[in-house]
């Protein structure tokens, strides 16, 4: 089900930012990675409660990546490997560039999964939570700024600045209550196969996994 939309104007372009887990791809990084640490269950019970707006999202997140200490850095590979993009991902940022719009990523997941598929797609931005390492391994910490609701949002301001495009003209797509701040910043929030305080605050609701929906929502395709 699509529900609702938003008339183009074609004399400027849009930004159209979305979240990665979950949205750009069909898995939750942390998991991955927790899967070869062999703490699965209970990093994707902190998940849960993290995307459902139940718990802390940085609490949460430092709890999440402190299961991953001892990891070598040689995961990352083997993580990316089981990586698989959202059927529509590489439709919408092509046609979406054909079309001279911009297309940017941010993420509460880890650069260190994302930078290839970013440079894979061509994003024009991304951003995302860096793991610490020493000596080749996951020390079970973070280094940098955490990426989360207010981030996200901030990064949104920054890059609709860097382009001169209106907030009006931002579409944010994303599925999790870290989420929702960016989503009010923008002109159209989309929810895509969403939780459901996500759903309850979105401007439109996409419940097929296809993110060349959103083309359509904004004019760019039929």
């Amino acid at each position: 089900m699509i529900s609702g939309a938003m008339t183009p104007r074609a004399e400027a372009p849009f930004l159209i930012l979305l979240d990665v887990d979950s949205t750009l791809i069909e898995n939750e990084a942390v998991e991955l990675l927790a899967e070869a640490a062999g703490s699965l269950d209970e990093v994707a019970r902190l998940t849960d409660l993290a995307m459902a707006g139940a718990l802390d999202f940085e609490a949460s997140l430092r709890a999440r990546v402190g299961t991953l200490k001892d990891l070598p850095v040689s995961v990352f590979a083997e993580v990316s490997a089981k990586i698989e993009l959202t059927r529509g991902a590489r439709r919408l940022v092509a046609e979406a560039h054909t079309a001279g719009c911009v297309v940017a990523v941010v993420s509460g997941g880890f650069h260190e999964l994302l930078d290839p598929i970013a440079a894979d797609l061509d994003l024009d931005h991304w951003r995302a939570n860096r793991l610490e390492v020493v000596d080749g391994v996951l020390t079970g910490s973070l280094v940098g700024p955490i990426i989360d609701a207010a981030a996200k949002r901030e990064a949104l301001v920054e890059w609709a600045a860097e382009h001169s495009v209106p907030h009006a003209r931002v579409v944010v797509v994303g599925d999790g209550a870290n989420d929702l701040a960016m989503m009010d910043a923008g002109g159209l929030s989309v929810a895509f196969d969403a939780k459901p305080l996500v759903r309850a605050q979105a401007d439109v609701i996409v419940d097929r996994r296809d993110l060349g929906s959103v083309l359509a929502l904004v004019g760019l395709s039929g």
